[in-house]
């Protein structure tokens, strides 16, 4: 029995381009065009959600994915650097920074660790592999790379090393809890 799941990164908004932790800002115009060109490029699925960021089901929707909110699909918490640029942060904050970048333990923010974010995911991708079929979800960037850090069976402190660029799949297929991966395909046409 096979599971499918296409994890899709939303469309560029502001929050991206400032290097800021997640206000749960909108899309920008160029984001919105973007996802817009490329709905229908994905295929039918037995199951769609979306990160509960208005980023995420702006994406899904101009898209035209009808989606169910997942709150265990939301991005890593950040606590007190929520809505924060991470020069900001750095400013002020230089060894919380670096204990961040470094310690996948590291919460000293008030919100989540990353470890935290990994098993959360990792129960989600379990979930889902009891069921056959397909699954497509509009997630957060970091969802990605979690799951992809869960995928691989890696150390927590590899999610650092993944890029997400905006509006790219990435696709898990597997049974038994053991996952194949495949990387970054660009979402549109052909």
């Amino acid at each position: 029995m096979t599971t499918r799941v296409m994890l899709v990164s939303p469309a560029a908004g502001d929050a991206q381009r400032e290097v800021r932790f997640d206000d749960d800002g909108p899309l920008n115009e160029a984001g919105v065009r973007r996802a817009r060109a490329a709905a229908g490029a994905l295929p039918t699925a037995d199951r769609v959600f979306t990160s509960p960021s208005l980023r995420c089901r702006r994406t899904a929707e101009e898209l035209g994915l009808s989606a169910r909110s997942a709150p265990e699909l939301a991005g890593c918490a950040m606590g007190a650097w929520r809505g924060r640029t991470l020069a900001e942060v750095a400013d002020t904050e230089p060894l919380g920074v670096s204990a961040w970048l470094s310690d996948p333990d590291f919460a000293a923010h008030g919100g989540e660790s990353l470890r935290q974010l990994c098993d959360r995911i990792a129960d989600w991708l379990t979930r889902m592999s009891l069921d056959a079929g397909r699954v497509v979800a509009v997630v957060e960037p970091d969802v990605v790379r979690a799951a992809a850090v869960c995928a691989l069976r890696v150390p927590a402190d590899a999610f650092w090393r993944l890029d997400v660029p905006p509006l790219t799949v990435t696709e898990l297929s597997g049974r038994g809890g053991r996952w194949n991966l495949g990387l970054g395909r660009a979402l549109g046409h052909g």
